[in-house]
């Protein structure tokens, strides 16, 4: 009991979260030392329910009793933060931190599934248009004040790869230049975007990162452009069980650290039309060296903070 009173009382406080980046090597650092994310993307919803479920939505006793269930599986496998979209409140994410050591890194998906604004609806983000790029920066003002100050709180995630959001009308398969094409046109103000929400944050917020969520490395040459501001690169990447020349594509173009806001491998064989859990270990287990490889001291890119 002793334990778990310091404990606590040493966790009551926020964590100064910070990059650190000398550009030949990059870490994540909390209260000055190195963090690697070894992390997993995480919701809750019971058997039988749908998206429209929401476990912060019920009595404390259930929240308490899903928290404990799910996260002490977590912590016993290694896992040091969850990834979790806007709303999971605070008091939650102290909790999850004081109770099993696991941070959040709180998700604002940034219009990736369309926005309601003023009663109206629209299904495909416009990033360039004012009202929609106003909306959004107000959002991310709310984020940072929402949860600053928040024990356990990690680093702030933008976006859920919203550049593949950007192709809603065909897949672009015509013989145009890249720079030519509708979807390159609109990436330009979805970064700029970007990087202002990173500004917005930061400068209500000191104490913790901003990272984007971006689709694999498309767009990069743009994001080095428009995100001088971002703190780290997130990205959703599923290649197989390398990541081939990712970390030293990120270290070259844009010189942030990389961290994994997805990866991975389902444990469903197409081909045997079964469960195949081996195959699914393989996979997670080559992506996981190679995150550990590249970073920082381990003598290749230094530029990987870890993944979800």
């Amino acid at each position: 009991a002793l334990i778990l009173m310091s404990g606590t009382w040493l966790t009551g406080q926020s964590n100064r979260v910070a990059v650190s980046n000398n550009q030949s090597d990059m870490r994540l650092m909390v209260n000055n030392k190195p963090f690697m994310v070894n992390g997993m993307n995480w919701d809750y919803f019971p058997i039988g329910s749908n998206y429209f479920y929401s476990l912060w939505e019920q009595p404390d006793a259930i929240i308490q009793a899903a928290l404990d269930d799910e996260m002490s599986l977590l912590a016993n496998m290694g896992v040091n933060s969850i990834r979790v979209y806007w709303g999971m409140p605070k008091k939650w994410i102290t909790y999850v931190y004081e109770k099993y050591g696991i941070y959040t890194m709180i998700n604002h998906s940034f219009g990736r599934y369309g926005l309601t604004i003023d009663g109206v609806n629209y299904p495909n983000t416009d990033y360039s248009n004012p009202k929609v790029r106003d909306y959004l920066l107000s959002e991310a003002k709310k984020l940072a004040e929402d949860y600053r100050g928040t024990p356990g709180l990690l680093l702030y995630l933008l976006g859920n790869e919203n550049n593949y959001g950007l192709f809603w009308e065909g897949a672009e398969t015509e013989d145009i230049p890249m720079e030519d094409r509708k979807s390159t046109k609109k990436a330009y103000p979805l970064y700029s975007l970007f990087n202002e929400a990173a500004q917005i944050i930061k400068g209500a917020d000191r104490d913790h990162p901003v990272a984007i969520c971006n689709g694999d490395l498309l767009f990069l040459d743009i994001i080095a452009k428009e995100c001088k501001d971002v703190d780290i690169l997130g990205t959703n990447v599923y290649r197989g069980i390398s990541f081939g020349n990712l970390f030293e594509r990120v270290k070259k173009e844009y010189g942030k650290p990389v961290l994994f806001t997805e990866f991975g491998a389902d444990a469903y064989n197409v081909q045997t039309s079964e469960e195949d859990q081996r195959s699914q270990a393989m996979f997670v287990a080559g992506n996981w060296e190679e995150i550990y490889e590249n970073a920082a001291g381990m003598g290749k890119a230094g530029n990987a903070i870890g993944g979800y």
